[in-house]
């Protein structure tokens, strides 16, 4: 199916270009928001040939597409027109808001500053070819490499502005008045400078991060007031003039100073890590890359990931560490498919392992080591390996890229070294998870069995059966199956199998005799397990852990022994559900591999204590 085709399918099962009102796309996903989600079709769409997945986060639907996500969504915007300006307010988490935010303004300019380091890389094999660093090719080729990290407070304009909602070219001209030459001059010459006596503090704003999107914030409330105090018969021309004067000051004496500010303090606390303890945040990163993506916390990074690049020319925050936390999705993929005897789970494992080696982890996150709790934690020890031989090392990412062993040019720099110690650890990181995978992580499950000689199916399912536990609904309510809930790692059975429960109330009790393991420190969430060994997790509401413990209140502790009925949490759900969020209670098996099946009973009415489901 070539992209004309794929961007057709994806349209037929969202109602249409006319249904979209938002649009865009990151490195793998298309991200898109619609005016009657009634028209959307997610099965429909998992199932097209060339996704890889979909799910629906805080208002969001994303349609992973992999590397050529860019191309399907330009044919998209090709087949009719989107209104991106008629998009409904979603009520989402404060949390999920910044997110969205960073990823609507930093992906669209991704592809410059690829471009820009990767000529870079180009010059560096170049010179180490013979290329001489005096001559004229040299010099262009270094300045049009060099323009997409000065000019990236331009960039970085128009984007916000698309983003916050307001005039792009205003916010472009914004971006040109702090790289202007003269003001370049003043800089330079280093005397006071002051704006109808107030100082304006001299500050190179090329190549910053920070300065231009507070620049564009300050902007979409001060072009709100420039329209209204307008008369409409000298709007046209009042309107902006008003915003200029207003922004333009202000952020020359007081929002680009502090945006400078806090860009030297994100640049300085970069330094000291990789000055002093060069191994901890590739490490870190090689360990937790995987749930990172899977929350979509890797978004929050962005901004010290740009200041890193414009300041130094290069990063070694995520790129090292992600590089080899890709690796080990691959690694753990791959062993699975070699062990597994379920001949469609095998092609499937395969495929996604590539996939994953190649840069591309979602086949193989979803598919794979998300659904082996001890695969998952062979990816994770894997990459904190790899990770940490990287940091010591000091390697460094100089350019953005999704990691894989088709973007290894991304790690070619001025070091010949960087480049081989980028390799050797996803050596390290592959061997390790690969040999965890195939000691420790992975297990047949019954689902993964096929008949055998001297395998005797009856015969296990007999002894397992011994482990039947029965498990209460802790809150009065209307049982619904984990397929309804409206979260990806629910609904997939990413965390585990179980049941969920829509409250009537908000009183959380005790399903069995047992233990408390952890209350969440944001009380959203208790983990217990039981006297015959079964670990669950009760999970109060969707994105909860945004309240910070607001309407919750807690009455047992970390250890505590708990009977059958006994209250845990109370919840205030009236409270949380006008604050915007879900109360679906998600009742997980967290340790779903140790048992043979989970068995959920009928949908419908239930009151705390009746039977949920059955673990055998």
């Amino acid at each position: 199916m070539n992209h004309y085709e794929l961007a057709k399918e994806i349209l037929d099962h969202v109602g249409g270009s006319s249904n979209i009102t938002q649009l865009n796309n990151c490195a793998t996903r298309l991200r898109m928001n619609f005016k009657d989600e009634s028209k959307i079709d997610l099965n429909k769409i998992k199932e097209i040939p060339g996704v890889l997945g979909a799910a629906k986060k805080s208002g969001q639907y994303q349609i992973i597409i992999g590397t050529d996500v860019s191309t399907v969504c330009e044919e998209i915007r090709k087949m009719g027109q989107i209104d991106e300006a008629a998009a409904p307010a979603q009520k989402v988490g404060k949390l999920d808001s910044l997110m969205d935010i960073f990823a609507s303004i930093f992906t669209p300019v991704i592809p410059a500053i690829t471009a820009a380091g990767m000529i870079k890389a180009i010059l560096v094999i170049c010179v180490l070819l013979g290329m001489n660093k005096d001559s004229q090719v040299y010099s262009i080729l270094s300045f049009i490499a060099d323009a997409g990290f000065y000019f990236l407070p331009v960039m970085l304009a128009f984007s916000s502005a698309k983003k916050l909602g307001c005039n792009p070219y205003l916010a472009v001209m914004m971006g040109g008045i702090l790289l202007h030459p003269n003001f370049a001059k003043m800089i330079s010459a280093g005397d006071p400078v002051f704006f109808l006596g107030l100082p304006v503090k001299l500050v190179n704003y090329g190549s910053s991060v920070i300065p231009i999107i507070l620049a564009v914030w300050l902007m979409t409330y001060v072009e709100r007031f420039a329209d209204k105090v307008s008369p409409k018969p000298v709007k046209f021309f009042m309107k902006p003039v008003l915003t200029i004067l207003i922004v333009a000051p202000v952020v020359l004496v007081v929002l680009g100073p502090i945006g400078s500010y806090i860009g030297t303090v994100i640049a300085i606390v970069t330094d000291f890590l990789n000055n002093h303890v060069s191994w901890l945040v590739p490490m870190l990163m090689g360990a937790f890359m995987p749930l990172l993506v899977l929350t979509g916390m890797h978004w929050s990074f962005l901004p010290i990931l740009m200041t890193s690049y414009s300041t130094y020319g290069y990063e070694a925050v995520m790129g090292p560490g992600s590089l080899v936390s890709n690796i080990c999705q691959g690694a753990a993929s791959l062993c699975v498919a070699m062990k597994t005897k379920d001949r469609q789970f095998k092609q499937q494992a395969s495929s996604a392992g590539i996939t994953a080696l190649m840069g591309i982890t979602e086949p193989a996150m979803y598919g794979v080591t998300i659904k082996y709790k001890k695969v998952l934690l062979s990816v994770m020890l894997g990459g904190a390996a790899g990770g940490f031989y990287s940091g010591l090392m000091g390697v460094v990412r100089y350019t953005s890229g999704t990691p894989g062993l088709l973007s290894i040019p991304i790690f070619i720099g001025e070091n010949p070294m960087n480049v081989v110690n980028a390799l050797i650890s996803c050596v390290i990181g592959f061997s390790i998870t690969f040999l965890l995978t195939w000691f420790y992580g992975f297990k047949e499950t019954e689902n993964d069995k096929v008949a055998s000689p001297g395998y005797n199916k009856q015969e296990e399912e007999s002894g397992l059966k011994s482990k039947k536990i029965s498990i209460s609904s802790p809150v009065n309510g209307n049982k619904v199956n984990l397929s309804k809930v409206n979260d990806e790692t629910f609904a997939k059975e990413i965390a585990g199998k179980g049941m969920a429960v829509e409250p009537v109330d908000g009183r959380i009790t005790a399903p069995f005799d047992g233990e408390v393991v952890t209350v969440f420190r944001t009380k959203h969430v208790i983990g217990l397990r039981s006297n015959e060994g079964a670990e669950l997790m009760i999970h109060i509401g969707i994105d909860t852990v945004e309240l910070e413990g607001k309407h919750f209140t807690v009455h047992v502790s970390d250890g505590d022994q708990v009977k059958t009925g006994d209250l845990l949490i109370e919840f205030d759900k009236q409270a949380i559900e006008a604050a915007g969020y879900e109360t679906v209670v998600p009742v997980i098996v967290t340790n779903t591999g140790d048992y043979l099946d989970i068995i959920p009973s009928e949908e419908g009415p239930v009151k705390s204590g009746q039977l949920l489901f059955t673990i055998l």
